[in-house]
């Protein structure tokens, strides 16, 4: 039912998308963004990113894409768990924003490669409370940092991208302590790979999912690691 819940800001755009279906020239956020400089390595053999930054089909759509990450859900984080439902997070009234939890391996993909993706292709981190057509505080870029050292790589990345003018604006991706992760409704999980000819989908996300590949190449994996679609 891919059709029955989303926003009205999503459905204004149903109609433009429909006629960009052979387009792909939309390009997301996609950036010359930099490796950042403080990465250091991790010993773990798990590691987990929560992330906001827009629609988390998108989100979900780029991260299951990289290698080295082993799940993604999407979901809600940043609110109280009575009001981690779709139609109530998108009342922009609920503290919550729309975001991934991303479990991966550090030893194949470090947290500051993680968080470079996230910059270069899959968030404009230059828009305050929204992400192309979906506005309000739901739609929020924030990185939610789960250890002191997550919260040291995010916060001297954004520092090394700021004084590097990488971005024509000003950087507002807020980095704040990880809340509770509540993952969203069954039909929203995998959405991207599930419903590719979606028009939301192929004006908005499938670019960023090509942006990765040309982008990223060493870190693109074709097969899609999904949670629901039968990997």
């Amino acid at each position: 039912m891919p059709g029955s819940r989303r926003g009205r800001n999503r459905w204004l755009w149903v109609g433009f998308a429909a006629v960009a279906l052979v387009f792909s020239a939309r390009p997301g956020a996609a950036a010359n963004v930099p490796a950042p400089v403080f990465d250091p390595p991790e010993h773990a053999a798990s590691e987990t990113a929560t992330l906001s930054g827009g629609c988390f089909w998108g989100m979900q759509g780029v991260y299951e894409h990289v290698k080295g990450v082993t799940r993604v859900y999407a979901g809600y984080t940043g609110g109280a768990a009575d009001t981690a439902q779709y139609e109530t997070v998108s009342t922009g009234t609920t503290g919550h924003a729309e975001s991934v939890q991303i479990t991966f391996n550090p030893q194949v993909i470090s947290y500051g490669k993680i968080l470079q993706i996230y910059f270069a292709v899959a968030a404009d981190p230059t828009e305050l409370n929204y992400q192309g057509p979906d506005s309000g505080t739901q739609y929020r870029s924030e990185i939610w940092v789960g250890s002191p050292e997550q919260t040291q790589v995010a916060d001297a990345y954004i520092a090394q991208l700021t004084k590097a003018q990488v971005f024509g604006a000003p950087i507002v991706v807020r980095v704040d302590p990880a809340q509770p992760f509540y993952q969203a409704e069954t039909y929203h999980q995998d959405f991207l790979v599930l419903h590719p000819d979606y028009p939301y989908i192929v004006f908005n996300d499938l670019p960023k999912v090509q942006n990765l590949k040309a982008m990223f190449p060493a870190n693109y994996q074709a097969n899609a690691v999904t949670v629901f679609a039968g990997d």
